[in-house]
């Protein structure tokens, strides 16, 4: 039987003409928008689309879904409107998790408003900085921040993270170029367990190994580090630009995470994971800027 996310996708699809633009409608992976659609087709045993170089284009059964789809849509907002004044806020108690860096730094001023906002929901809060599996309930949301969120997972991309190189009023030369004056700077690197880091991957390439003189196994206070004058840093914009004695040396560098709002389908229609989720994207699209490093 079909779902009325099978309806979305395809209209989605039909939108933009494109899987790439549809994943971007949806806040999925292209990935997940082929295999979504590959399987409505085969449920269906029709072609929904013909591929073209001018992109998807809809069959006669895919146009007669497209408006079942609209017909759908337009029933769940007479109802939404229909429910109005009922008794429909969300309460309990919401699993969060986390890493320390995003808790300090974004997420706690997020979940104080968002408790103002939701005074009947608890925040039970897990700070973990390696992945939990939301398959077996160790968390209900979490705020990742990655370029490939589990495929078992669902949610959307919220901002982009970027990094630049900062280092303390005190230290900052006039002009800094990491290819030509990197080498010859002291660094405050990673540690072992952060190797396979984007940002530990660039340090490895303009640091040189004898100036990385202090080690972090956390981004977790970098910009602390950075602002006692140990060595250069590169960390996230939105840190660094909001450390006071800090001076930011470059534009973002080539090192960049999506911050990622994921769940596990079985609780995508939750009452109190979708009012976090969406309240949690909203507050996080007012700092964009900052996330991504152009304020």
């Amino acid at each position: 039987m079909l779902s009325w996310d099978d309806f979305r996708y395809v209209k989605a699809i039909a939108d933009t003409r494109s899987l790439s633009g549809a994943a971007q409608e949806l806040s999925v992976n292209h990935s997940t928008v082929f295999r979504r659609l590959a399987q409505i087709e085969k449920q269906l045993g029709s072609r929904l689309f013909e591929r073209s170089r001018g992109g998807y284009a809809l069959t006669p059964c895919g146009e007669e879904m497209v408006r079942l789809a609209e017909r759908m849509g337009e029933d769940i907002v007479t109802f939404e409107r229909q429910v109005t004044g009922h008794d429909l806020r969300p309460s309990g108690e919401l699993r969060v998790t986390t890493n320390d860096t995003a808790l300090i730094h974004l997420m706690t001023q997020v979940f104080a408003d968002f408790r103002r906002a939701y005074p009947q929901i608890s925040l039970d809060v897990v700070v973990a900085n390696q992945a939990l599996n939301l398959s077996k309930r160790d968390a209900d949301v979490a705020i990742r921040a990655t370029e490939r969120p589990p495929e078992t997972l669902i949610g959307r991309r919220a901002a982009s993270i970027a990094w630049a190189v900062f280092a303390a009023a005190g230290k900052a030369p006039q002009n800094f170029d990491p290819a030509s004056d990197g080498r010859d700077a002291d660094w405050i690197g990673f540690g072992d367990n952060l190797a396979n880091l984007k940002a530990a991957k660039w340090l490895k390439e303009h640091a040189a190994p004898g100036r990385i003189v202090y080690r972090l196994n956390t981004v977790l206070g970098l910009a602390e580090a950075a602002a006692a004058g140990i060595g250069y840093a590169l960390m996230p914009c939105f840190i660094g630009s909001s450390t006071p004695g800090l001076t930011r040396l470059t534009a973002p560098v080539d090192v960049v995470d999506g911050l990622w709002l994921l769940t596990h389908s079985d609780l995508r229609q939750t009452v109190r994971v979708r009012a976090f989720m969406d309240f949690a994207a909203g507050e996080i699209a007012k700092r964009r800027k900052q996330l991504e490093g152009t304020a």
